[in-house]
Protein backbone atom coordinates (compact mmCIF):
# COMPACT_ATOMS: atom_id res chain seq x y z
CA UNK A 1 0.00 0.00 0.00
CA UNK A 2 2.92 2.36 1.07
CA UNK A 3 4.28 1.68 -2.58
CA UNK A 4 1.00 2.70 -4.44
CA UNK A 5 0.90 5.85 -2.42
CA UNK A 6 4.47 6.89 -3.16
CA UNK A 7 3.39 6.06 -7.17
CA UNK A 8 0.69 8.29 -6.85
CA UNK A 9 2.40 11.07 -5.28
CA UNK A 10 5.15 11.06 -8.09
CA UNK A 11 2.38 10.94 -10.46
CA UNK A 12 0.30 14.18 -9.09
CA UNK A 13 3.98 15.87 -8.98
CA UNK A 14 4.83 14.86 -12.73
CA UNK A 15 1.59 16.72 -13.94
CA UNK A 16 1.95 19.38 -11.48
CA UNK A 17 5.59 20.24 -13.37
CA UNK A 18 4.17 19.19 -16.74
CA UNK A 19 1.43 21.89 -16.56
CA UNK A 20 3.59 24.68 -14.46
CA UNK A 21 5.37 24.62 -18.19
CA UNK A 22 2.89 24.84 -20.49
CA UNK A 23 3.05 28.24 -22.34
CA UNK A 24 -0.74 30.62 -21.31
CA UNK A 25 -2.01 31.98 -24.15
CA UNK A 26 -1.96 36.22 -23.96
CA UNK A 27 -5.33 37.37 -24.01
CA UNK A 28 -4.67 40.95 -23.80
CA UNK A 29 -5.35 42.76 -27.32
CA UNK A 30 -2.14 43.82 -29.07
CA UNK A 31 -0.97 47.08 -29.31
CA UNK A 32 -2.67 48.53 -32.08
CA UNK A 33 -3.76 47.60 -35.78
CA UNK A 34 -6.87 45.76 -34.25
CA UNK A 35 -10.55 47.70 -35.18
CA UNK A 36 -11.94 49.97 -33.12
CA UNK A 37 -15.63 49.41 -34.42
CA UNK A 38 -16.98 46.40 -35.73
CA UNK A 39 -20.21 46.99 -37.89
CA UNK A 40 -22.15 43.49 -38.88
CA UNK A 41 -22.94 43.68 -42.12
CA UNK A 42 -26.75 43.38 -41.94
CA UNK A 43 -26.65 46.72 -39.75
CA UNK A 44 -24.97 48.82 -41.78
CA UNK A 45 -27.51 50.12 -43.85
CA UNK A 46 -29.12 51.17 -40.30
CA UNK A 47 -26.23 52.97 -38.63
CA UNK A 48 -25.49 55.05 -42.30
CA UNK A 49 -29.14 56.11 -42.67
CA UNK A 50 -29.78 59.69 -43.89
CA UNK A 51 -33.17 59.27 -41.79
CA UNK A 52 -35.79 57.44 -39.59
CA UNK A 53 -38.83 57.63 -41.38
CA UNK A 54 -39.35 58.85 -44.91
CA UNK A 55 -42.79 61.02 -45.08
CA UNK A 56 -41.82 63.18 -48.09
CA UNK A 57 -44.78 61.83 -50.05
CA UNK A 58 -46.97 63.94 -47.46
CA UNK A 59 -47.81 67.50 -48.08
CA UNK A 60 -48.70 67.89 -44.44
CA UNK A 61 -47.23 66.11 -41.45
CA UNK A 62 -49.99 65.00 -38.50
CA UNK A 63 -48.98 63.79 -35.26
CA UNK A 64 -49.57 60.19 -36.42
CA UNK A 65 -46.83 60.78 -38.88
CA UNK A 66 -44.64 60.84 -36.26
CA UNK A 67 -45.59 58.72 -33.72
CA UNK A 68 -43.00 56.22 -32.56
CA UNK A 69 -40.17 58.34 -33.41
CA UNK A 70 -37.43 59.01 -30.83
CA UNK A 71 -35.64 61.88 -29.31
CA UNK A 72 -33.33 63.47 -31.73
CA UNK A 73 -34.89 60.78 -34.87
CA UNK A 74 -34.72 62.19 -38.34
CA UNK A 75 -37.88 62.34 -40.67
CA UNK A 76 -37.22 63.15 -44.36
CA UNK A 77 -40.47 65.45 -45.89
CA UNK A 78 -41.11 67.63 -48.88
CA UNK A 79 -39.52 70.84 -49.28
CA UNK A 80 -43.44 72.68 -49.53
CA UNK A 81 -44.59 69.82 -45.94
CA UNK A 82 -47.05 71.72 -43.86
CA UNK A 83 -47.48 70.97 -40.09
CA UNK A 84 -50.66 70.52 -37.82
CA UNK A 85 -50.02 72.15 -34.10
CA UNK A 86 -49.42 68.76 -32.30
CA UNK A 87 -47.12 67.65 -35.01
CA UNK A 88 -45.31 70.74 -34.53
CA UNK A 89 -44.78 70.74 -30.76
CA UNK A 90 -43.89 66.99 -30.98
CA UNK A 91 -41.30 68.19 -33.24
CA UNK A 92 -39.69 71.05 -30.98
CA UNK A 93 -40.06 68.88 -27.64
CA UNK A 94 -38.41 65.51 -29.26
CA UNK A 95 -35.74 67.71 -31.19
CA UNK A 96 -36.72 66.07 -34.37
CA UNK A 97 -34.67 66.82 -37.05
CA UNK A 98 -36.41 67.99 -40.01
CA UNK A 99 -34.52 66.97 -43.55
CA UNK A 100 -36.10 68.35 -47.03
CA UNK A 101 -36.19 66.04 -49.96
CA UNK A 102 -35.08 68.37 -52.79
CA UNK A 103 -37.32 68.32 -55.99
CA UNK A 104 -36.42 65.34 -58.00
CA UNK A 105 -37.06 68.00 -60.86
CA UNK A 106 -34.25 69.69 -60.05
CA UNK A 107 -31.63 67.20 -61.82
CA UNK A 108 -34.29 66.08 -64.36
CA UNK A 109 -35.29 67.55 -67.92
CA UNK A 110 -39.06 66.41 -67.48
CA UNK A 111 -40.34 69.71 -65.94
CA UNK A 112 -44.40 68.87 -67.25
CA UNK A 113 -46.23 65.72 -66.65
CA UNK A 114 -49.44 64.92 -68.23
CA UNK A 115 -52.07 62.40 -66.23
CA UNK A 116 -54.60 60.12 -67.27
CA UNK A 117 -56.52 57.64 -65.90
CA UNK A 118 -60.02 55.49 -66.24
CA UNK A 119 -62.20 54.52 -63.72
CA UNK A 120 -59.81 51.86 -62.06
CA UNK A 121 -57.06 54.17 -61.95
CA UNK A 122 -58.49 57.30 -60.93
CA UNK A 123 -57.75 56.57 -57.30
CA UNK A 124 -53.85 56.05 -57.45
CA UNK A 125 -53.88 59.18 -60.51
CA UNK A 126 -55.09 61.56 -57.48
CA UNK A 127 -52.17 60.01 -54.70
CA UNK A 128 -49.59 59.99 -57.94
CA UNK A 129 -50.98 63.96 -58.54
CA UNK A 130 -49.69 64.82 -54.97
CA UNK A 131 -46.77 63.21 -55.35
CA UNK A 132 -45.68 64.73 -58.77
CA UNK A 133 -46.81 68.03 -57.08
CA UNK A 134 -44.84 67.80 -54.35
CA UNK A 135 -41.45 66.58 -56.06
CA UNK A 136 -41.97 70.49 -58.32
CA UNK A 137 -43.45 68.66 -61.46
CA UNK A 138 -46.14 70.90 -63.35
CA UNK A 139 -49.39 68.88 -63.93
CA UNK A 140 -52.09 68.45 -66.81
CA UNK A 141 -54.52 65.98 -65.64
CA UNK A 142 -57.06 64.59 -68.69
CA UNK A 143 -59.24 62.84 -66.25
CA UNK A 144 -61.13 60.85 -65.75
CA UNK A 145 -62.54 62.79 -62.74
CA UNK A 146 -64.37 60.37 -60.52
CA UNK A 147 -64.57 56.30 -60.31
CA UNK A 148 -67.33 56.20 -62.56
CA UNK A 149 -67.13 53.60 -65.59
CA UNK A 150 -65.43 55.05 -68.64
CA UNK A 151 -62.93 53.58 -71.71
CA UNK A 152 -59.41 53.77 -71.46
CA UNK A 153 -58.37 54.37 -74.89
CA UNK A 154 -60.20 57.86 -74.44
CA UNK A 155 -57.50 59.12 -71.62
CA UNK A 156 -54.64 57.15 -73.27
CA UNK A 157 -55.28 59.25 -76.34
CA UNK A 158 -55.45 62.41 -74.68
CA UNK A 159 -52.24 61.74 -72.43
CA UNK A 160 -50.22 60.64 -75.89
CA UNK A 161 -51.68 63.55 -78.03
CA UNK A 162 -50.29 66.07 -75.15
CA UNK A 163 -47.11 64.41 -75.32
CA UNK A 164 -46.98 63.91 -79.39
CA UNK A 165 -48.05 67.45 -79.46
CA UNK A 166 -45.21 68.56 -77.18
CA UNK A 167 -47.47 70.35 -74.81
CA UNK A 168 -45.88 68.07 -72.06
CA UNK A 169 -42.31 66.46 -71.65
CA UNK A 170 -44.41 63.09 -70.72
CA UNK A 171 -47.13 61.28 -69.87
CA UNK A 172 -48.39 58.58 -67.48
CA UNK A 173 -51.55 56.68 -67.64
CA UNK A 174 -52.98 54.46 -65.46
CA UNK A 175 -55.97 51.64 -65.72
CA UNK A 176 -55.95 48.49 -64.39
CA UNK A 177 -53.39 46.75 -65.99
CA UNK A 178 -51.06 49.27 -68.27
CA UNK A 179 -51.52 47.23 -71.35
CA UNK A 180 -54.65 48.73 -73.13
CA UNK A 181 -53.37 52.33 -72.36
CA UNK A 182 -49.83 51.32 -73.85
CA UNK A 183 -51.93 49.81 -76.93
CA UNK A 184 -54.02 53.07 -77.19
CA UNK A 185 -51.36 55.06 -76.53
CA UNK A 186 -48.49 54.01 -79.17
CA UNK A 187 -51.03 54.81 -82.09
CA UNK A 188 -49.97 58.41 -81.47
CA UNK A 189 -47.67 59.24 -83.96
CA UNK A 190 -44.22 60.19 -81.83
CA UNK A 191 -45.45 58.13 -78.71
CA UNK A 192 -43.54 55.32 -77.13
CA UNK A 193 -45.80 54.18 -74.31
CA UNK A 194 -44.11 51.71 -71.89
CA UNK A 195 -45.99 49.40 -69.49
CA UNK A 196 -43.73 49.24 -66.77
CA UNK A 197 -44.66 47.09 -63.04
CA UNK A 198 -40.77 47.57 -61.98
CA UNK A 199 -38.13 50.35 -61.32
CA UNK A 200 -35.89 48.16 -63.38
CA UNK A 201 -38.40 48.48 -66.23
CA UNK A 202 -38.85 51.86 -65.93
CA UNK A 203 -35.19 52.67 -66.26
CA UNK A 204 -34.82 50.15 -69.15
CA UNK A 205 -37.69 51.83 -70.74
CA UNK A 206 -36.09 55.20 -70.76
CA UNK A 207 -32.27 55.01 -70.96
CA UNK A 208 -32.82 52.04 -74.14
CA UNK A 209 -36.16 52.58 -75.38
CA UNK A 210 -36.75 56.79 -75.31
CA UNK A 211 -40.02 55.73 -73.75
CA UNK A 212 -41.94 59.28 -73.01
CA UNK A 213 -45.32 57.81 -71.46
CA UNK A 214 -45.25 55.51 -68.82
CA UNK A 215 -48.63 53.50 -68.29
CA UNK A 216 -49.25 51.43 -64.93
CA UNK A 217 -51.60 49.20 -64.13
CA UNK A 218 -53.63 49.93 -60.70
CA UNK A 219 -54.45 46.49 -59.70
CA UNK A 220 -50.44 45.31 -60.54
CA UNK A 221 -48.49 47.36 -57.68
CA UNK A 222 -49.31 49.01 -54.70
CA UNK A 223 -48.43 53.04 -54.21
CA UNK A 224 -45.39 52.84 -52.87
CA UNK A 225 -44.14 50.40 -55.79
CA UNK A 226 -45.87 52.95 -58.46
CA UNK A 227 -43.85 55.97 -56.59
CA UNK A 228 -40.42 54.74 -56.90
CA UNK A 229 -41.50 53.21 -60.80
CA UNK A 230 -42.74 57.02 -61.40
CA UNK A 231 -39.23 58.19 -59.62
CA UNK A 232 -37.34 55.71 -62.18
CA UNK A 233 -39.18 56.90 -65.11
CA UNK A 234 -38.77 60.73 -64.80
CA UNK A 235 -35.12 60.46 -63.47
CA UNK A 236 -33.50 58.55 -66.36
CA UNK A 237 -33.50 59.38 -70.04
CA UNK A 238 -31.82 57.87 -73.51
CA UNK A 239 -28.16 59.19 -73.56
CA UNK A 240 -26.25 56.56 -75.25
CA UNK A 241 -25.51 56.62 -79.43
CA UNK A 242 -26.23 52.81 -79.84
CA UNK A 243 -29.86 53.11 -77.92
CA UNK A 244 -30.56 56.14 -80.05
CA UNK A 245 -30.11 54.56 -83.27
CA UNK A 246 -32.48 51.79 -82.41
CA UNK A 247 -35.13 54.33 -81.32
CA UNK A 248 -34.84 55.90 -84.65
CA UNK A 249 -35.39 52.62 -86.21
CA UNK A 250 -38.48 52.27 -84.19
CA UNK A 251 -39.50 55.99 -85.74
CA UNK A 252 -39.02 55.15 -88.99
CA UNK A 253 -40.85 52.06 -88.90
CA UNK A 254 -43.35 53.99 -87.80
CA UNK A 255 -43.17 56.50 -90.72
CA UNK A 256 -43.22 54.08 -93.08
CA UNK A 257 -46.79 52.83 -92.34
CA UNK A 258 -48.03 56.45 -91.95
CA UNK A 259 -47.03 57.09 -95.56
CA UNK A 260 -48.69 53.98 -96.89
CA UNK A 261 -52.05 55.28 -95.10
CA UNK A 262 -52.95 51.64 -93.10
Amino acid sequence: MANDKETRDRVRALVRDVLANVPVEDKSPPAGNFPERVVVNSLKDEIGKEYDRDESAKSLITEDDLRGLETGAKIRVSENAKFTPLAADLIGERQIVLIKKSSRNDSSKIKSVAVGADHGGFPVKEQLKEFLSNAGFQIRDFGTDSTDAVDYPDYAHAVAKAVSEKSVDVGIVIDGAGIGSAMAANKVPNVRAAACYSVALAKNSREHNGANVLTLGSGQNNFAEIKEIVEAFLTNELTETRHQKRVDKITAIQKQYLKIGV
